[in-house]
């Protein structure tokens, strides 16, 4: 690794105030990417604004109809909240499903969000559940969040301070996992508000992206069958050592089914 400057704000103040005077700055939540990509020098920011003390990142509410997380919140404080988990439970079982123990610990829901990682899971989360991304900026729902691989709409100095789920009747998660990281192949989210089907998929392409056929298809006929032959165009998808872009458009069809069958057998 080389040298940069490291702050620790403790205020969302502070830090924007920071990253306003450094030539090159970053900003760090859990670092489960930011310093494998430093010390492969992918990343070489001249300041390094660590959130971890910023405290009003943190915590979870939940609501009837709704439930809010901080950014700062680690995947492990989604998995084992309680109250979150009996509300909205796909969203703590998406939690519990990424890495390993020690990256639960420390990756955090908003640094995962931030960096658009194409084989994350919480991608897939957010965007079938129709969550609403609040930043120190403005709000982006997350049909609008994810543009490309490790892009989204965030401009250089906005922080996520939260994200904000409605809670549908019922949604389940299915992903076809890298037996070495734990990392989505494919994951696909299936979410049922009632007069409405969302369906997000991540894995598959460069970022997470919204399964529109598969929707419409539910939408007709809520089913495992009713995908049976749906029809997952290929274009764009990622193909790599793990899996071809015809084998991952396989899996997303799947995954989809194992999905709603899934949401079958329990209610929300």
């Amino acid at each position: 690794m080389y040298s940069f400057q490291y702050h620790a704000p403790t205020s969302l103040a502070e830090a924007n105030t920071l990253f306003a005077q450094a030539d090159d700055p970053i900003y760090i939540a859990g670092g489960m990417t930011l310093i494998p990509s430093m010390k492969q020098r992918l990343a070489q920011p001249s300041d390094v604004i660590d959130l971890a003390a910023v405290d009003e990142l943190r915590g979870v509410t939940v609501n009837p109809d709704s439930v809010v997380v901080g950014a700062l919140t680690t995947h492990n404080q989604v998995a084992e909240h309680q109250a979150l988990g009996s509300v909205l439970p796909v969203l703590a079982k998406v939690a519990a499903g990424i890495g390993d123990n020690q990256v639960r610990n420390r990756g955090t829901l908003g640094g995962s969000l931030a960096n658009s990682d194409p084989a994350a899971d919480y991608p897939a989360a957010v965007v079938a559940l129709g969550a609403t991304f609040v930043t120190n900026q403005r709000r982006i729902h997350a049909d609008e969040f994810f543009v490309d691989l490790f892009e989204t709409a965030l401009s250089p100095n906005e922080i996520i301070l939260r994200v904000e789920f409605p809670v549908p009747q019922r949604a389940a998660y299915a992903k076809f996992a890298n037996q070495a990281s734990g990392y989505a192949v494919v994951g696909v989210l299936v979410a049922d508000f009632g007069d409405s089907i969302r369906v997000g998929v991540t894995g598959a392409g460069p970022c997470a992206f919204r399964a529109c056929g598969m929707e419409q298809l539910l939408q007709a006929d809520f089913s495992a069958g009713a995908l049976a032959n749906s029809d997952v165009p290929n274009a764009g998808f990622n193909s790599d050592l793990h899996a071809s872009a015809d084998y991952r458009a396989h899996l997303v069809r799947v995954m989809g089914q194992r999905a709603v069958q899934k949401l079958l057998e329990v209610t929300l």
